[in-house]
């Protein structure tokens, strides 16, 4: 049964969960848990800090239903070479870290193998096509329109040959998932972006995709409408997650809370607190910064320089730019190598004024070896659900696979097969 009250819709379903309590207040925490209070289970959020403050405040802020497929280890030899000898900007890393990545990364070329990676992208498309759907009302009812810009983005090509190719994968996609797309010129290019300064060879324009002006403050935005809802976020430590009686209790601020599940959406955090469980989980942590610069000529639409691996958009800070991944350690300290490149590349294509932070900010994508984010109860553990590992997308997400994860919780079928994404893939 559907339930409309104050302009939001709510679900009615029969289902012997009561209480939830969910551990991450980002996009991945808060997307889950309004669609469970959708579906009338009690929902309490538990973090050390604000919603939206981590990897959700730190991305591009970009919506993407054009990035049907995940990102893959390349394979060819060309583009290895370039990573490995520090080349190329898409990767950066540090000899000394890679050991402790190296099982990690095996599994991940594995996955990135031709029949594995096209399974893969399948089931990740049946997702991440459904991103701007389930965005959609959140940002309705959270009345955060004005942070969204639904002009698409682009990917900017410098090298011909790159921009042939582009085109070719562009093709491709509209081919194998329907995806469109229009191919810009360079003069097309700075026809529509008019404080450009360089045409490169040309670019493409992915017209479905939406642009957030503060990623952070979205998810706030999301924050807000979740409590309007009903639902609590308080603040407390996930270490202290434990098992009670039938159900789970966790440790806040304001006592301990208790509730017939518990759901981990820790993003890079979630392997070590479920290692006391017994479940030893391989991620691929990549680092990433960002940072805001003034600029009294900036772009109209977001833009992926596909050379130098990084996006400049337009945010309410400033132009910011994030960068792509860089392979390290949890505690090691920040070095923001990429960011200085892609600074210098992008400033080759607009003029950028001072930088507005102080210093830059960084956060890790929680990125599997598969590819695919981990939705699901867990394998040992009655009341224990996983909802994690989304790498480059959670921001993109967290609302479809937070669907996915309350159907699953409250005995519906789901909107599309849950089986790629299980947990007990991993063990």
């Amino acid at each position: 049964m559907i339930v409309h009250c104050n302009g939001s819709i709510f679900f009615v379903v029969e289902t012997g969960m009561k209480q939830a309590i969910i551990l991450g207040a980002g996009m991945a925490g808060i997307g889950a848990g309004l669609h469970l209070l959708k579906r009338g289970v009690d929902v309490t959020i538990v973090d050390q800090t604000e919603p939206g403050r981590e990897t959700s405040y730190g991305n591009a802020g970009l919506i993407q239903t054009e990035a049907v497929e995940p990102y893959a280890l390349p394979r060819e030899i060309g583009k290895l070479f370039m990573i490995a000898t520090g080349i190329s900007n898409d990767v950066y890393y540090e000899i000394s870290n890679l050991p402790s990545h190296a099982l990690s990364l095996l599994k991940y070329w594995w996955y990135s193998g031709p029949s594995q990676y096209g399974r893969i992208s399948r089931a990740y498309a049946s997702i991440i096509s459904r991103s701007t759907a389930e965005h959609a009302p959140f940002i309705s009812e959270a009345g955060a329109e004005e942070l969204v810009a639904r002009d698409g983005f682009r990917t900017f090509y410098r090298d011909g040959r790159e921009f042939e190719k582009g085109i070719a994968n562009a093709k491709r996609l509209l081919e194998t998932y329907g995806l469109g797309s229009r191919v810009m010129t360079g003069r097309e290019l700075m026809d529509a972006e008019p404080h450009i300064q360089i045409s490169g060879a040309g670019a493409i324009h992915w017209p479905d995709t939406w642009a957030v002006k503060d990623p952070g403050s979205l998810v706030v935005a999301y924050a807000d409408l979740f409590r309007r809802l009903g639902g609590k976020i308080v603040r407390g430590e996930a270490q202290s997650l434990a098992p009670s009686g039938s159900g789970w209790k966790v440790t806040t601020v304001d006592g301990p809370i208790e509730a017939d599940a518990a759901v981990v959406a820790l993003g890079p955090w979630s392997p070590a607190l479920l290692k006391p469980f017994g479940y030893d989980i391989q991620m691929v942590r990549k680092r990433g910064y960002h940072m805001h610069y003034r600029s009294d000529t900036p772009l109209n639409v977001p833009l992926m320089d596909m050379a130098n691996g990084y996006v400049l958009a337009p945010m309410l800070k400033g132009m910011r730019i994030t960068t792509g991944a860089e392979l390290t350690k949890e505690a090691s300290l920040a070095a923001p190598v990429q960011l200085k490149r892609a600074h210098k590349a992008a400033s080759e294509i607009i003029p950028l004024g001072s930088p507005v932070e102080n210093a830059p900010w960084s956060g890790t994508r929680p990125c599997m070896p598969d590819m695919l984010p981990v939705i699901g109860e867990a394998p040992k553990h009655k009341g224990l659900w996983f909802h994690f590992g989304h790498g480059h997308q959670g921001f993109t997400l967290g609302p479809a696979t937070g669907r996915m994860l309350a159907e699953l919780m409250t005995g519906e079928t789901p909107f599309t097969d849950a089986t790629p994404f299980r947990p007990a893939r991993l063990f």
